[in-house]
């Protein structure tokens, strides 16, 4: 039987996490009164996380399926991992880190129920430090101009999605991607509700700094070519004013006569050219990098096994 709901979960080194997370998210899917399964994609741990959910399994083989892949994808492709075995005419994805409580499941259910074919979430009254909050608003504002999805919370990946939308992901190939973005730009009814947000309590954060910024350049490079049309843009206003400041130069040489002290301006306006210049072909560069990945044409992930029952196979 094709249940209604599938619950996707990607797990990464969350063996601390994991026991509580199995104590709190079935009893909210089975107080739901629907036909459900629950896939957990263990992404490469090098922990007991992969022990631990196959035998969480054995207690409800009926329910739950275990995706082991073959090495550590990121926590996107193991969602794509997922949606790519998953059933359910409904689709939610949550971490496996409990800071999005599972008890908030059935709103997101209701909201789709309504007609919504994606639901975003806000987390409400965040529980992470000042700096993190701070970056976070910045980063999401900058997101939405360039990319112009209009998302107020890039990092919750507590959402729910119709399977329309989930086939529509799946045709997708592109092997750095970033399910919320994807998700907003096929819908056609979404809707954002806000969710309640808990400190980690166990574990540690998989997203250090690098990985955050690493992740928010694949956002914006792989949904907008707008960084490239500002190089342009910027190109153009330094070489124009450049003109403008060499002629005024000659003028001031003409009238003046030359002038030792202009060095140093000299010098700071080289370096702020040699600045912009870095800038520009960095961006280049992620543009480049991006083609580079995807001409290669590897495999977004690798399976190494699926647990689940045999009449499902």
């Amino acid at each position: 039987m094709t249940p209604e709901l599938s619950v996707v979960v990607p797990v990464y080194n969350e063996e601390a996490s994991l026991p509580e997370l199995f104590r709190r998210v079935l009893p909210v899917l089975d107080g739901l009164s629907r036909s459900y399964e629950l896939i957990l994609v263990d992404d490469g741990s090098r922990d007991r996380s992969l022990a631990i959910s196959l035998k969480f399994r054995e207690k409800r083989k009926n329910r739950v399926k275990v995706v082991e892949l073959n090495g550590n994808f990121g926590q996107h492709m193991a969602i794509i991992a997922g949606f790519s075995i998953s059933r359910g005419k409904m689709l939610i994805t949550m971490d496996a880190d409990l800071q999005n409580p599972p008890e908030e499941i059935p709103r997101i259910v209701d909201a789709m129920e309504r007609g919504h074919d994606v639901v975003g979430t806000i987390r409400k009254f965040r529980q992470d430090p000042l700096f993190r909050k701070a970056a976070s608003k910045m980063v999401n504002a900058v997101t939405n101009r360039i990319t112009g999805l209009r998302l107020h919370d890039y990092g919750c990946m507590l959402r729910g999605y119709d399977r329309r939308i989930v086939d529509l992901i799946l045709q997708c190939r592109e092997t750095t991607t970033f399910i919320p973005a994807l998700g907003q730009k096929f819908a056609v009814n979404p809707v954002e509700i806000t969710v309640r947000h808990s400190e980690r309590v166990k574990g540690e954060s998989k997203y250090g700094l690098f990985r955050l910024i690493r992740l928010n350049f694949d956002l914006m490079t792989g949904f907008s070519i707008a960084p490239l049309q500002a190089v342009t843009v910027t190109g153009m206003t330094v070489a124009v004013m450049s003109l403008l400041f060499t002629a005024f130069l000659i003028l001031r040489r003409i009238i003046i006569g030359p002038e030792a002290e202009g060095l140093f301006t000299l010098m700071a306006i080289n370096f702020f050219l040699m600045g912009v210049t870095m800038i520009s072909v960095g961006i280049g560069g992620e543009y480049i990098g991006r083609v580079y990945q995807e001409v290669r044409q590897r495999p977004r992930y690798v399976v190494r096994q699926v647990y689940q029952e045999e009449e499902e196979l």
